[in-house]
């Protein structure tokens, strides 16, 4: 068995054809194939279904095993490759990241710091769901995956916590929200709102919310994009939800305010997730001591005025403590 083999057998997986594979690792069609059925007479078995032309049919079960390892061997070796590297002061190649929607501003954050200590990598981030997250470390084509803390969503994982994801609603800056510095979800309930999609993870982690205040509302627009909903905030009559880090980072918008959630008060803690084992690879390794060196510090929850949440939380409840006393 050779690598080359390998690499045939996942290019076909990933172009699902033998003719765009043959082009995509810089053979002829018939080398390709020969590389293929010869792999398939040393492991004894048939990899793929068979049919007419070039067109992909599928795998048959012992190929579903056979491509797995394919892809590990040759991430495994993509690995030792970037270590010696690593270890010549010279990384190079591409740091692949999946991450939600709403993490788009803490990210350039962290990948400044890959480009300071690793100015050879190149980063490339895919805005994706949890189950592309998971497939994409299933099939080694994602090195690490920045999401929710929901383990179960992405199996087996190593992760690491780096911060704490609390929502705010955008408002109008106008003179109907000026005596407000915080709402309720049933206050909120009662407002025009623009959402995210039902689809989407955000989406529905702010229906149970509102659900669990007793509400269920009905958006007047829907999008997948968080910025659009920020821009119908800033020129139109509508609300929406927002991580309340966006107030920091990047910043809203001109005619605009942000107002805490409470009653439910929620958060969602945001976390980085690798392949499972004691060897953790190079690429992946560089944005896990990155999220370590935030952790230790606290620079990023301060960015994001977590510390400073904290404090207002804090005097609000003392607030409504001493209201609730009386006075003396």
């Amino acid at each position: 068995m050779f690598l080359r083999q390998f690499k045939y057998l996942v290019a076909v997986v990933e172009e699902e054809h033998f003719g765009r594979a043959a082009a995509f690792c810089n053979v002829t069609q018939p080398s390709l194939s020969s590389g293929i059925k010869q792999l398939e007479i040393e492991l004894g078995v048939p990899i793929f279904l068979r049919g007419r032309g070039q067109r992909f049919h599928g795998l048959t079960a012992e190929g579903e095993h056979v491509a797995k390892w394919a892809r590990l061997i040759l991430s495994h070796c993509d690995a030792m490759r970037d270590e010696i590297k690593a270890m010549q002061k010279d990384l190079h190649g591409s740091l692949r990241m999946g991450a939600m929607p709403s993490m788009s501003p803490i990210l350039p954050l962290m990948l400044q710091k890959v480009r300071e200590i690793h100015p050879g990598v190149r980063v490339d981030v895919h805005f994706i769901g949890n189950e592309a997250m998971k497939l994409g470390l299933d099939n080694f084509t994602l090195d690490c995956a920045m999401t929710y803390l929901e383990k179960a969503d992405l199996g087996r994982r190593n992760f690491m916590p780096i911060y704490t994801e609390r929502l705010s609603l955008l408002v109008p800056d106008t003179q109907e929200y000026d005596h407000m510095t915080e709402i309720s979800w049933k206050e909120a309930a009662g407002l025009p709102l623009a959402m995210l999609r039902s689809s989407m993870h955000e989406r529905r982690f702010v229906d149970a919310a509102f659900k669990k205040a007793g509400c269920e509302v009905v958006p007047k627009i829907e999008s997948e994009s968080i910025l659009h909903l920020m821009f119908q905030v800033q020129f139109t009559e509508l609300c929406t939800v927002i991580p309340s880090h966006f107030t920091n980072l990047p910043g809203l918008h001109p005619g605009t305010k942000a107002l805490p959630l409470v009653k439910p008060e929620v958060s969602q803690e945001v976390g980085l997730f690798w392949a499972e084992g004691e060897t953790v690879m190079p690429m992946a390794s560089i944005m896990v001591a990155i999220a370590k060196d935030f952790n230790k510090s606290g620079d990023l929850r301060q960015l994001l005025g977590e510390e400073a949440g904290k404090r207002t939380r804090r005097a609000a409840k003392d607030k409504t403590k001493i209201s609730s006393r009386g006075p003396n």
